[in-house]
């Protein structure tokens, strides 16, 4: 797929969190190419910083540790110094146990999990929504997954915390509205990322990869730069007018 460049985003400050590889990465990239500064905010502090100087002048690295409330603060008090009033927070950084049975997966794993997937979104929310309400608005994207909407055996800890990922999105368009800050989502099908053998619970060879395939409509993974795409688009002003919702993109495996 070939990346489009323009200037949907031109002057705007994001933190992409998870943003050093991935998704992640690829939303970063695709901000960047459309006039955005971007702050990669990531707890891999080397690769984050390889993945900005990959970028040029408009994109800066930053340590964070997600679970943290004090690194999400920091990130944001950070990005808002070097780069100015932040306008777009995309909550990209996310992990799971290895696909296996319910009972085989250690409470340090579900803890980490929810820690991860969940919590930082809770911190992120105490850390910007104070700033927005200053500025007169903002924007949050929250990645979360079809794990939250059509679930595969063997990764109930995780898709739960999709699912939660998804209501606490359109239950903080709803209570943040008011102050004209849009919430939504994305839902991406199992992707090609450091994360697909984790979803997969097996070896990456391609009999396991066509197993998976198979229930896709659209007949592949989801590439990065599908979700950039998307988280794109709500990010935008052609998107004014939408909040609340989780757009699946997965090539038709919700329908």
């Amino acid at each position: 797929m070939t990346e489009k460049t323009g200037s949907a985003l031109k002057d705007r400050v994001a933190i992409v969190t998870g943003g050093a590889a991935g998704f992640g990465r690829a939303i970063a990239q695709r901000f960047v190419a459309e006039g955005a500064r971007v702050a990669i905010a990531d707890i891999d502090v080397e690769t984050a910083h390889l993945t900005a100087q990959s970028m040029g002048e408009r994109a800066i690295a930053i340590p964070c540790d997600v679970t943290s409330a004090k690194d999400v603060a920091s990130a944001v008090q950070t990005t808002h110094d070097q780069l100015g009033a932040i306008d777009i927070v995309v909550n990209n950084a996310g992990w799971g146990p290895r696909n296996r049975p319910i009972l085989d997966i250690p409470e340090d794993e579900f803890r980490k999990t929810y820690e991860i997937n969940v919590f930082s979104i809770f911190h992120m929310v105490q850390a910007i929504v104070p700033l927005w309400r200053r500025h007169g608005g903002g924007v949050m994207i929250n990645v979360g997954s079809t794990a939250g909407l059509r679930p595969r055996p063997g990764l109930t800890w995780y898709n739960s915390t999709k699912g939660a990922v998804h209501v606490m999105t359109k239950s903080l368009a709803v209570e943040l509205a008011p102050d004209k800050i849009r919430v939504c989502g994305v839902a991406p099908v199992m992707g090609v990322t450091g994360m697909l053998e984790t979803f997969m619970g097996c070896e990456d060879t391609p009999e396991n990869r066509e197993r998976f395939v198979s229930t896709i409509p659209l007949g592949r993974l989801a590439e990065p730069t599908d979700v950039a795409n998307a988280v794109l688009f709500l990010a935008s002003e052609q998107a004014d007018f939408i909040t609340g919702t989780i757009l699946e993109v997965d090539g038709g495996r919700c329908v």
